[in-house]
């Protein structure tokens, strides 16, 4: 199955890809591997959520975190696939997540297993990748996680 069909599937449709906020390019091609720039969760253009992560009044919740990686992640397969031209045959090399924290906040892993499972939804077993989760003060625009990957293109 292509991973477009597999896409459908799961009823997920990659957005465009997000423009970059600075100077830099949203992926960049090197042999056969594909690099992305950090990803915020940009839905149309916007970030819909901003602030710090943790448990708490005026904090964003690890649950919405986690579907916020969840964006990121699709944000990335966008950058991916207009550097690639296709996203079949593509196997996840690596993951790393930022997500900015409240300093009480240690649930990071979590809010990024958003971006990991998705990636294993579409990917199966080629979606199955190292990872870091990294917590941090402020995010670009006071998004409240930013991802970056990987990913190894077919020989």
């Amino acid at each position: 199955m292509s991973i477009e069909a597999r896409l459908t599937e799961l009823g997920i449709t990659l957005p465009d890809v997000a423009a970059p906020v600075a100077t830099y390019q949203p992926a960049v091609r090197s042999g056969r591997h594909v690099y992305t720039a950090g990803q915020l969760p940009f839905v149309d253009g916007a970030l819909a959520v901003t602030g710090k992560v943790g448990a708490g009044d005026g904090l964003v919740d690890p649950e919405q975190a986690a579907a916020l990686a969840r964006t990121c992640a699709l944000n990335a397969l966008a950058a991916v696939r207009s550097v690639a031209g296709s996203l079949d045959g593509v196997r996840i090399v690596k993951v790393t997540g930022f997500v900015a924290s409240d300093p009480s906040f240690t649930g990071q892993p979590g809010v990024l297993n958003g971006a990991s499972t998705v990636l294993g939804e579409i990917f199966g077993d080629a979606g199955t990748h190292a990872r870091s989760a990294v917590g941090v003060a402020v995010l670009p625009l006071d998004a409240p996680v930013e991802v970056e990957l990987v990913a190894e293109l077919p020989a």
